[in-house]
């Protein structure tokens, strides 16, 4: 069974994949960022494992079909982030905190990173037509009503 600690490595390992990410440490915790927008902050304490993620599609169910989440404190709960507690015996599900991860890493990055991530960018499109300066034109000619 692993522990905590390396629980909390693969999940510095999973959030480190995503494109433009990096690792910071505010208030002495692992903090994951995309272009400096935080999507995961996991710590490992003598209490257990914390994970914090922003969901903002499964949310709700996150936080009725498991009793090791809550909503985040300091107001955050309220913009969908929720946060996951692990005891030190406890076994945490790797694949649904990578499923997590994933969502927030969507919800917080901009959405060219994400574009890209799934290989959207690069396709050719038609170039746009090139502006022509404006150039002052004659009034035009009224058209003559035909007569009724």
């Amino acid at each position: 069974m692993a522990t905590l600690k390396q629980i909390l490595e693969k999940l510095r390992t999973f959030a480190l994949r995503y494109p433009e990410t990096h690792e910071d440490h505010p208030w002495g915790e692992n903090v994951f960022k995309v272009r400096g927008k935080i999507f995961v902050i996991a710590n490992v304490t003598k209490e257990g494992l914390h994970v914090t993620v922003k969901l903002p599609r499964s949310r709700e169910f996150a936080l009725e079909m498991h009793s090791f989440t809550k909503p985040t404190g300091y107001g955050l709960g309220k913009s969908g982030w929720i946060t996951a507690e692990f005891a030190p015996k406890d076994k945490p599900p790797l694949d649904i905190l990578e499923a997590w991860i994933d969502e927030s890493f969507r919800a917080v990055a901009p959405k060219k990173v994400v574009a890209a991530m799934e290989g959207n960018v690069g396709t050719v499109s038609a170039p746009r037509p090139v502006a022509k300066k404006s150039v002052a034109k004659k009034p035009a000619a009224r058209k003559q009503r035909k007569a009724r």
